[in-house]
């Protein structure tokens, strides 16, 4: 591929996925490291999916990574490009049961394409339905090797769900079971909480399911200490 102006990236880690599980403004979790221990090389443009598609499927390049590209645009590394670009990685709706050493990751069930879009000089996440018809502009790879780390790390494949529903509950108590209460308790008619507490409960329990729309606490981003991920805050 002569027509390909390559940059070489040297081995690093990068962080990919969200720490926020937000309804507005959150996204596919958990943040987390990735730890790439090869060197590659990666187009300086993105290209047109169907002009490579020849020398991807002879195995001469490979579509880029999220976590290839990820590496490199941290290190300013890539070209601003412009619109969207599709990358080789596929989720169901998380990143749980990852491998976490750059290798693309394909969940099981997936229906969204992992992209970047461009917005001016910064690229953001976006996850596009799997039968999107986007034109496709992809970065193409030539990686040192092309065998997998076998003691590479990798994200629990279930997300730790006991933490969260106590989370869960513990909001849900202070954020609308509590003020529903409150509220009864100085504008309800004397009697009101006695008779009508299921009301109650259920009317703090929805209020407090809905702050999840637009707040959550930060979740813990993964690290990655030798084959082991661990979360911190």
């Amino acid at each position: 591929m002569e027509s390909v102006d390559w940059v070489v990236v040297e081995p690093g880690s990068t962080y990919i996925g969200s720490s926020n599980r937000t309804v507005m403004f959150g996204g596919p979790g958990p943040r987390h490291e990735v730890s790439i221990q090869y060197r590659y090389e990666i187009s300086n443009s993105a290209i047109k999916l169907s002009e490579v598609m020849t020398s991807v499927e002879s195995g001469e390049v490979d579509i880029s990574s999220e976590s290839e590209w990820q590496l490199a645009f941290d290190r300013g590394l890539i070209s601003e490009g412009m619109g969207i670009e599709v990358l080789q990685d596929r989720l169901a709706a998380s990143y749980w049961g990852k491998i976490c050493d750059g290798r693309p990751f394909h969940q099981r069930n997936s229906s969204l394409i992992v992209c970047r879009e461009w917005k001016g000089r910064e690229a953001i996440p976006r996850y596009l339905p799997a039968n999107s018809e986007t034109e496709h502009m992809v970065r193409v790879v030539r990686r040192e090797t092309r065998e997998p780390n076998p003691m590479a790390p990798r994200l629990p494949v279930r997300p730790p769900r006991t933490a969260t529903l106590r989370e869960e509950a513990l909001i849900i108590l202070i954020l609308g079971i509590i003020p529903s209460f409150l509220w009864a308790l100085f504008n309800a008619s004397p009697g009101y909480i006695e008779t009508g507490w299921p009301g109650l409960v259920l009317g703090g329990l929805i209020l407090g399911l809905l702050t999840g729309i637009i707040w959550r606490p930060t979740q813990p981003t993964w690290w990655s200490e030798g084959s082991q991920m661990y979360p911190r805050r």
